[in-house]
Formats: C-alpha cells, sequence, structure tokens
C-alpha cells in the first residue's frame, strides 16, 4: 500500500473544502452538531475522537437495526453496528475532520468485520445527520479512493442515521476505566499493526500502550507483582482460588485475556488452582524453567508475558496435565458477568 502523496492530500483537502464551503453556509456556526461512525469495536473508536479538540463528547452505542432498545448481549441479532455518537462544535472542529480521523482508524475494504472482530455488527459505516453530512461523506470516500492508499476497493457505506442506542455504562470510556485489558484487546486485534503499515508508527494509536513496571505496582497487589513480574509463587491453600467451584473463566490479571476455564478445573489436592487445558492455547507460552535445580515448563500468558505457573504431566484424563497457577496472577469472570465483560463469545460454553 504506497503513502497518501501530497498532490493527492490537496485535491482531497480542495475537493472537501469546496463542497464544505456549499454546504455549510446555511448551518449556524453555534450549533451543537452529532455525527456517528462504526468502526468495528467501540472501545477502540472512542479515544481518537476524544483526543479533538472541539469534539465534546463521545458516547459508543448502537445503530442501524431493527431491535428497539437493543442491549449488549441483542444488538447483534437485531442488525445493530456497534457505532460511537460524537458530539462536537463546528466553529472548533469541522465535520470534514472527523471523516478523516474516522477513515484513519480502520479498513474501510474489509465488508466482513473488522480485523480480529468478525460479523456485521462489526462492520464500517458512516451514519448521516443531513444532506451537508451526506455529500461530504460521499466526497472522503471518493478522495481515499481516488488515493490508491487502498488497493482494494472502499466497502463502507454511507447511511442515513437511524435512532441511537447508547450502550451500557460499563461500555463508555472502557479504555480509561480498564486500560490493562484495553491494551491486550486492542494489541491482540490486529488493528494497530494494520493501520501502522498503512498510516505509519507516527499516527495516534487509541492510547493503547503496554503498562511499565511502575504502573503495573500501583495497580497490582503485592503478591500479585511478585508472581506475574517476579516469577514468584504463593503459598498453597492461602489463595483465592484454589477451591473455587463456581463457572466461568480465569483471565490474565495484568492484561485480561482469556486463559483457563472452570470447565477443565479440577482439585489437584495440591493447593493451587489446577486445569487440564488452556481455554485458548494461543494465549498462553510454554517455555523451560531450570530454576530449583530441575527442569520444569513454565507457563506465561502471551499479550502481557505475566508468569502464571507450570505445567506437568501427572494430570488427569483426557489431557494427562496439570496447568498449576498461581490465583495471584488470575482474575475470576463469573458466567453471569461474560458479556458484560466483554467475554460474551465463551457464554456458550456454559449454556449447553
Amino acid at each position: 500500500m504506497k503513502p497518501l502523496m501530497p498532490i493527492v492530500v490537496l485535491a482531497m483537502t480542495a475537493l472537501l473544502t469546496a463542497v464544505a464551503g456549499e454546504a455549510r453556509a446555511a448551518a449556524p456556526p453555534s450549533l451543537m452538531r452529532k455525527a456517528t461512525f462504526a468502526g468495528g469495536c467501540f472501545w477502540c473508536m472512542t479515544p481518537p475522537f476524544e483526543k479533538l479538540a472541539g469534539v465534546v463528547t463521545v458516547t459508543a452505542g448502537y445503530m442501524g437495526g431493527t431491535t428497539v432498545k437493543p442491549t449488549y448481549e441483542n444488538y447483534a441479532a437485531g442488525g445493530h453496528l456497534e457505532v460511537v455518537e460524537v458530539a462536537y462544535d463546528p466553529t472548533v472542529i469541522s465535520y470534514q475532520q472527523l471523516l478523516d480521523t474516522f477513515w484513519h482508524q480502520i479498513d474501510p475494504t474489509d465488508a466482513g468485520g473488522q480485523f480480529a472482530d468478525r460479523g456485521h455488527a462489526y462492520t464500517t459505516a458512516i451514519f448521516y445527520y443531513d444532506e451537508e453530512q451526506r455529500q461530504l461523506a460521499e466526497a472522503s470516500k471518493k478522495a481515499l479512493a481516488a488515493s490508491a492508499v487502498f488497493a482494494k476497493p472502499i466497502v463502507t457505506p454511507i447511511r442515513p442515521a437511524t435512532t441511537f442506542y447508547p450502550a451500557e455504562a460499563y461500555h463508555q470510556d472502557y479504555y480509561k476505566k480498564n486500560p490493562l485489558r484495553y491494551w491486550w484487546y486492542r494489541s491482540g486485534s490486529g488493528r494497530d499493526q494494520f493501520l501502522d503499515r498503512v498510516w505509519g508508527k507516527a499516527r495516534d494509536r487509541g492510547d493503547a500502550h503496554k503498562p511499565d513496571r511502575s504502573e503495573l505496582k500501583k495497580r497490582l497487589t503485592p503478591m500479585q507483582y511478585r508472581v506475574t513480574q517476579e516469577n514468584g509463587t504463593e503459598p498453597p491453600f492461602e489463595n483465592a482460588y484454589w477451591n473455587n467451584k463456581q463457572a466461568g473463566i480465569y483471565v490474565d490479571v495484568v492484561s485480561g485475556e482469556p486463559l483457563f476455564s472452570s470447565l477443565d478445573k479440577f482439585d489437584s489436592g495440591t493447593g493451587w488452582p489446577s486445569f487440564t487445558k488452556p481455554l485458548v492455547p494461543s494465549n498462553i507460552v510454554e517455555r523451560e524453567d531450570h530454576s530449583w535445580f530441575a527442569t520444569r515448563i513454565e507457563v506465561r500468558s502471551r499479550g502481557a508475558d505475566s508468569h502464571l505457573g507450570h505445567v506437568f504431566t501427572d494430570g488427569p484424563k483426557p489431557t494427562g496435565l496439570r496447568y498449576c497457577l498461581n490465583s495471584a496472577a488470575l482474575r475470576f469472570v463469573p458466567v453471569a458477568e461474560l458479556g458484560k465483560e466483554g467475554y460474551g463469545e465463551f457464554l456458550k460454553l456454559f449454556t449447553k
């Protein structure tokens, strides 16, 4: 993919400015306005817009479907998309600038979803509220296609806005409320890797960053820090989950990446939570550990690189494995909270 050439930038700017000049003449500059964009996961679409001067609020929500008052559990079934509604002051920032920000966050050639999130609910769209926005959106899409930044056709539709339904409170500003989980989710989705290739690494990366040691020390308990960052081991029988019998999943306490399920948990008699297999094998890294004058297989999380524990070959059938972990490296998410916490994909495991 080729970088946007200066002449293309000038042509796009001239085209959009001309349309904006004609369409904006009748709009009172002091009137607060709305813009709505679908760009896949609304967690990832919120921070780029919130940073812009002139943007007043950014609200995650649902639009484009038939369900009345959709929830996170049923919005996709009703045909809604995940969107962000941007309230902005047109005397400070133009709709044209919002469009430019939007295009820099997505893959507009993907009609099947966005990055790791697949399906109609995660497809892209620009929802317009009036003729001015429609003209500007159409012009920006045409200019982007002409720029040859993307080798494939631009498939992002431009649709009239319908009823906007705000998402649940826990989805609003998710990147601020759950920075570690957001960092893991975004870094693992493939979004930034794709956008870096297209637009360069100097672009805004959506406030996703791997926390440094000082930040982790503030967020973790001393035991959690010692286990995950210093390869420590907690006392047996004196930890949170060794005897936990609730249904749910266990995620990395640092990043939130899903690791193990209660469906594979068993009582090993060791005083540590033990599992026969990982929930998501690709999130687990195993490597030789030569500490304590023996060779063992250490278990770490892939995204956060947290020390979790060790795996042994004295477990029960069917795997014969015993993943012996530290509770301090884990956070338990009960079944009732899976959807709320963004792990809805695992609900089907517990509803058979």
